[in-house]
């Protein structure tokens, strides 16, 4: 697997055969079919895992399955990419026979490509970016989630923001805390309706169906519409498949997946057509934060009005789905890697570039 020649973009619809998986899965289960792939051959994964601890997502290198494990599920908030490229290296380098996956947001995905061509391991690595809307600031997440322990006496101990049990195109946001489960609903209101975003992510170079990784995934939006016989309402991934190493790779994973060819008409969505766009209440927004705190900013921009509750619950009554209210929106950071500087540089709490 060495061939990182750029092709024209090859579009799959698939998802994981086994049941159970894909029950557990944000989507139709790209992740751990294409994790599995390099761990069942002793090679190592870099994910994104969430650190309970200090309630913030951190890139890891694993090198099993329960490890991977941990990574399962879509984290509504920026990772702290640390020292994952020094760590990568090193394996590498203790590991000469071996391979690695890296998998993250377009950003984060590209950086390490980067790196990986500048350090002249590029053909030892292949890259899977992630489908983004945008990432809110990670403080304001560990604020919130201070405050829903304060609230129920105990630290969170599962969390995930796309639970399958109304369906895939319904996802519930939960936190377990004390063995009760806590809603997220304020969080995810306040990520959809763009608030919290970082200004670099409305200008966005990778929300496009071309690009140089490996493989790009993420849901397959509209399915139900454009390929109707493909439907699972237990969800769908999305392939986009750049390089000759990415379609090796895809040969070497369909067995474990029920795939369908498609084209970039049939997956449209925003994201891979043009950056999220920027809230015309966004400097509300944080103005309000800065000098209110999270309580009352996630109470006034994550929750409804009566009269968008009533609206909202007509909608859904007669199919016209959900429908949030569009409030206010990734400045992507600086990664130390001990040999340049790749990722552009990480906000602080209000947004900025540090």
């Amino acid at each position: 697997m060495n061939e990182n020649v750029l092709i024209p973009t090859t579009v799959y619809a698939a998802r994981v055969k086994d049941r159970e998986l894909l029950e557990r899965s944000s989507s139709g289960g790209a992740f751990t079919a294409i994790s599995d792939f390099f761990l069942e051959r002793g090679d190592a994964v870099v994910c994104a895992i969430y650190n309970y601890e200090f309630n913030q997502t951190e890139f890891c290198l694993v090198t099993d399955k329960k490890a991977r494990d941990q990574a399962l599920g879509s984290k509504y908030m920026q990772s702290n990419l640390g020292n994952i490229c020094k760590t990568a290296l090193q394996w590498l380098k203790d590991n000469p026979d071996k391979m690695l996956l890296f998998v993250g947001m377009g950003c984060q995905a590209d950086g390490f490509r980067k790196f990986a061509e500048t350090t002249h391991i590029r053909d030892r690595i292949v890259v899977v970016d992630i489908i983004c809307h945008g990432s809110p600031s990670p403080k304001l997440w560990r604020e919130y989630a201070n405050v829903l322990e304060n609230k129920h006496s105990g630290k969170i101990k599962y969390l995930t923001f796309k639970d399958k049990r109304n369906g895939w195109n319904h996802p519930t946001a939960v936190a377990q805390i004390n063995g009760e489960e806590v809603s997220l609903r304020e969080y995810v209101k306040i990520f959809y309706n763009k608030c919290a975003l970082r200004p670099s992510c409305h200008e966005c170079p990778y929300a496009t169906t071309e690009r140089k990784t490996d493989i790009t995934i993420g849901d397959f939006w509209h399915i139900e519409k454009t390929i109707p016989d493909f439907y699972d309402s237990q969800g769908t991934s999305l392939f986009l498949i750049h390089t000759e190493q990415g379609l090796e790779l895809f040969d070497s994973i369909k067995a474990s997946l029920d795939y369908q060819v498609s084209n970039t008409e049939e997956c449209w969505q925003i994201n891979l057509e043009r950056p999220t766009e920027k809230s015309p209440m966004r400097e509300q927004f944080w103005s309000e934060y800065q000098a209110k705190g999270i309580e009352y900013i996630m109470k006034k921009y994550g929750n409804d009005s009566l009269q968008k509750k009533v609206k909202n619950k007509l909608k859904h009554m007669f199919g016209g789905g959900y429908c949030l209210t569009d409030i206010c929106a990734p400045d992507s950071g600086i990664l130390e890697t001990g040999y340049e500087t790749y990722f552009i540089a990480v906000p602080d709490l209000y947004g900025r570039a540090a």
